[in-house]
């Protein structure tokens, strides 16, 4: 049994009161037209959900605003939605304010919540004129409503609450992707000179990969039931009998208010609208669907910088003619399809994603709404308990989420040193002299002079516990790629073998192995060199860590890097490792030398005669 089965069978086993607003309530029509909305302190309450200001109030206590005037749509008369307001506000002349005189028997909330779930039976029979109908405050007081004990009432908004705000929430995460979406598409459909000298493309007009032309068919021509789609100049298409094109086509308004937007994208036969186009991609190098991403995302922008201004904007055939449209591999070409394809599903599908489950919430949120407001007036209520399941939303990281989807489609990402480390953090010196900290110590503290470009293994000092607390000194755990920033090796990188402590002059970034492997990070570091130096600043040269996190480096997948790592650890072996390539081979030539040397140079000397 649910805790408001309890709370109902406890304070109201045989079935809860009604009583008219009027007994129970103050109502006060507004005073405000909305005529007097001026830029002031108090919300100005009107019919729609925007909220005006204005300079004086008329209520500050918890408040049912209700329009009083409608109108008809098709012969039937309809209500905006009731409102509930809190603090001091003023309240539009159009709309009555319903307040509970005593907040311990009556929740403004509750009846709200009431109100707005019955308006339909409840207040628009109240409504009456012709096609703009309204109602009186007096046909207002004699609405009756029920009026639960308060324990049933919080216990009946809370559960509705939790509804709401999990739609609500949904929502601004639908709001939250589609900006995503509309983000993603943009940079996976930039290219710029950067990614052009490693991603191979070329510019094309849009007449060198596609006929253009516009339909032949009238709006007067559509029919209700019609066999094919027939596309106009408006976001909903059409139907007619009879086709004019089977074909795949991008569909675009020639004129009005939609000018230069993209609305359809159509596989088979259509009718078209004269003053509609139809761009049919007649080039294998170019996925249809990639040429609809990028029209969308980059046409609207570029027409109404050339479109003809007259009385009613419109394009012309040239303008769609020199549009520039950037062609990469194919193979590119379906990655960004993929991704930007399942972008639009989870935010405009309504079957899948994040529209279907607004709809199912809102759904679930109606069924219990209903429950939970119909009270008998007689008798018992029973109530089960909505089972609350939040669906688990967890969105990772922007630009972690956008360097991910880079390296899937164009093979690697350009990315800051910030972006693919965990943690930063400078070394300390002990306070007092760090003689004193050398005897017994068994701490590894490494120094800026020690940090060369090769593994760390081993350092000179060490140090005691005691003298890492008293410094700002932090452990850095192994794997760490060490920076030094100031002195004579200021620049120089290396990694660390063992964990550690170092001083303050060097910078120790621990690598996140979701996103890089600390040995590609190192190498990065090593190959910018000359762009580190040039980062130096100061009469001793010394890098600031803020610029140095904000180095770029190009990002491919873990499993590239791990093959860039395999070629530069077999590179580094033939040249540094004293016991493989070319360091041993010289080592042995350098015996062998001397081998030699001392022979040749060794001469038995003749005995004088």
């Amino acid at each position: 049994m649910s805790k408001l089965d309890e709370l109902i069978r406890e304070f109201c086993p045989n079935g809860v009161e009604y009583k008219r607003l009027e007994e129970c309530c103050t109502l006060v029509k507004g005073k405000t037209p909305i005529q007097k909305a001026e830029p002031g302190e108090y919300p100005l309450v009107v019919t729609t959900n925007e909220r005006k200001t204005c300079n004086t109030y008329q209520f500050d206590r918890p408040t049912v605003c209700i329009p009083l005037i409608s109108s008809r749509g098709h012969g039937v008369a309809s209500l905006n939605s009731v409102y509930y307001q809190e603090g001091k506000f003023a309240l539009g002349n159009i709309l009555c304010g319903v307040t509970p005189n005593d907040e311990d028997y009556l929740s403004a909330k509750f009846l709200f919540e009431y109100l707005n779930y019955k308006k339909d039976t409840l207040l628009v029979p109240l409504m009456k004129g012709g096609a703009n109908v309204s109602m009186t405050v007096d046909s207002l007081k004699r609405v009756s409503v029920p009026v639960p004990p308060m324990q049933v009432q919080m216990e009946v908004v809370q559960l509705l609450y939790k509804f709401t705000e999990l739609s609500e929430s949904l929502k601004a995460e639908l709001v939250a992707r589609q900006k995503q979406y509309e983000y993603y598409r943009s940079r996976l459909l930039t290219f710029d000179v950067r990614r052009g000298g490693t991603i191979k493309f070329f510019w094309k007009t849009l007449c060198e990969i596609a006929d253009i032309s516009t339909g032949n068919s009238n709006t007067n021509e559509a029919v209700e039931d019609g066999k094919y789609p027939f596309f106009v100049r408006s976001q909903e298409p059409l139907r007619k009998n009879n086709y004019e094109y089977d074909e795949t086509a991008i569909i675009t308004a020639g004129d009005g208010a939609g000018v230069g937007k993209v609305y359809h994208y159509i596989e088979g036969k259509y009718a078209l609208h004269q003053r509609a186009y139809r761009i049919h991609i007649n080039t294998a190098d170019v996925l249809p669907r990639y040429y609809f991403h990028y029209m969308k995302a980059k046409f609207l922008p570029y027409i109404q910088k050339t479109m003809f201004q007259g009385s009613v904007p419109s394009i012309r055939k040239p303008m769609l003619n020199a549009f520039p449209v950037p062609v990469p591999s194919l193979e590119i070409q379906e990655r960004i399809v993929n991704v930007l394809d399942d972008f639009e599903k989870i935010c405009t599908d309504l079957k899948i994603g994040l529209p279907a489950e607004i709809e199912a919430r809102q759904k679930q949120y109606e069924y219990y709404r209903d429950k939970l407001l119909t009270f008998a007036e007689t008798g018992n209520t029973i109530l089960s308990r909505a089972e609350q399941s939040r669906a688990e939303q967890s969105r990772a990281e922007q630009s972690r989420a956008l360097i991910k989807l880079m390296q899937y489609v164009f093979g690697y990402a350009v990315v800051s040193l910030q972006d693919v480390v965990k943690k930063s953090c400078s070394g300390g010196t002990p306070k007092k002299g760090v003689s004193e900290y050398y005897e017994d110590g068994n701490i590894p503290w490494l120094r800026t002079q020690e940090v060369v470009f090769r593994d760390i293994c081993k350092t000179e000092c060490f140090i005691t516990e005691s003298a890492v607390k008293n410094s700002a000194a932090k452990w850095i755990p192994e794997n760490c790629v060490i920076v030094a920033i100031s002195g004579a090796t200021a620049g120089r990188c290396a990694i660390n073998k063992i964990p550690l402590t170092t001083n303050q002059h060097c910078l120790n970034l621990e690598v996140d192995p979701e996103m890089a492997l600390y040995r590609y990070v190192y190498y990065c570091i090593c190959a910018k060199q000359e762009e580190l130096l040039a980062k130096k600043e100061g009469a001793r040269g010394d890098l600031n860590s803020t610029r140095i996190l904000s180095l770029q480096i190009d990002l491919p997948s873990i499993e590239e890097q791990k093959r860039i790592i395999s070629i530069l650890d077999r590179f580094d072996a033939i040249c540094n490792d004293l016991t493989s390539g070319l360091p041993a081979e010289i080592e042995a030539r350098q015996k062998q030398y001397e081998y030699y040397r001392d022979k040749l140079l060794t001469f038995k000397e003749v005995a004088a005669t």
